[in-house]
């Protein structure tokens, strides 16, 4: 069997759960790899196949999408000449982790295409939703990366089809302690309103910064670059997290059992979702780091109060359960299925 494989390139969450699915999809047939997009720390240590600029998001400092940069830097000739080349029907199965090249080549070459992602789960309704009059955001999660069969993740199991989320490896297998230090991960502010915001707080705090280049510190406030092993050193021994409401750093914070306070990022109506999702579970949430957030910061600082939550580790089943789910919408593989089915039936 031959997979392909799409993965969005912005942001950390994506490659994370590519980390975890891969190795499962390789037990089903021959995978080819696609990433757009270039705005990740983390690296796949898998051979990628196929590199594009895809459709991207720009982050400001100001705690959002910077949506005019984003506006200017994506060029759609080029991403349409990308869907053109892209031989979709070669494969017998299409993946889109909300990757959009992979998801039009297939809408334009009529090839049914899976979406196995956090955003599709918000085509749901019985997920909890932002009451948002952001269009342009609702617009972006229903036609940005269109997919024919969806499989999605979520905080909880709102309705079939939606899945736990997949926690990789190297946070399951973390040994956690709880030292006198909170972490930080807000990636679309500047170090100095981080600073002025949390150093008005009595804690030691521990920021991870795409603008640091080195160590550094604001009076309790230490800057770090980005380093996946430092950060994991972080979390897995911190008292409580500070993150955009992101869908990975999330999870992976109520996974470890930790306290999390969120600030969603503007003009992401993703991550607007999210938030919702989470303070309707207990986490609470600002809309900014300005100076009238900070009761809410110095109030969760004295609450020890976590959410605890059950994860289970269950990514081969998951990946057997979404390729059935494509076959199944496929009456012309029908009889592929039959040939294949030992495989979805492996556990």
């Amino acid at each position: 069997m031959k997979i392909l494989y799409g993965i969005q390139g912005t942001g950390n969450g994506h490659i994370s759960r590519a980390l975890e699915i891969i190795p499962a999809l390789q037990k089903f047939g021959e995978v080819d790899l696609l990433i757009s997009g270039l705005h990740s720390e983390l690296k796949l240590p898998f051979d990628v196949k196929f590199q594009f600029k895809g459709l991207g998001f720009v982050f400001g400092k100001k705690g959002g999408i910077d949506l005019f940069n984003t506006y200017k830097k994506n060029k759609l000739k080029r991403f349409y000449n990308e869907v053109k080349s892209l031989q979709v029907q070669d494969y017998d199965v299409v993946i889109s982790d909300f990757e959009p090249v992979t998801a039009w080549a297939c809408l334009q070459k009529q090839k049914p295409c899976l979406g196995l992602s956090n955003q599709v789960s918000l085509l749901n309704e019985k997920v909890p939703l932002a009451k948002s009059e952001d269009f342009v955001g609702k617009f972006i999660i229903k036609h940005y990366a269109p997919c024919s069969v969806n499989v999605g993740f979520s905080y909880e199991s709102y309705d079939d089809h939606i899945q736990l989320p997949i926690i990789r490896q190297s946070i399951r297998t973390l040994a956690l302690s709880r030292k006198e230090h909170y972490t930080v991960y807000l990636p679309s502010y500047s170090d100095e309103k981080i600073a002025a915001f949390f150093g008005s707080v009595k804690a030691e705090w521990q920021v991870f910064s795409k603008y640091s280049l080195e160590e550094y510190s604001i009076g309790n406030v230490h800057f770090s670059p980005l380093n996946k092993e430092r950060f994991e050193a972080s979390i897995a021994s911190c008292k409580g997290i500070v993150t955009a409401a992101g869908f990975g750093t999330t999870t992976e914070a109520l996974f470890m059992g930790k306290k999390l306070l969120v600030v969603p990022q503007k003009n992401q109506y993703e991550q607007a979702c999210n938030a919702v999702a989470l303070q309707k579970m207990g986490v609470p949430v600002i809309k900014s780091i300005k100076l009238k957030h900070l009761q809410t910061l110095q109030n969760w600082v004295e609450n020890d109060e976590a959410i605890s939550v059950n994860y289970p580790d269950r990514t081969e089943q998951l990946v057997q359960e979404a390729l059935a789910e494509y076959f199944h919408f496929q009456d012309p593989y029908t009889e592929f299925l039959t040939h294949h089915q030992y495989q979805f039936t492996t556990t």
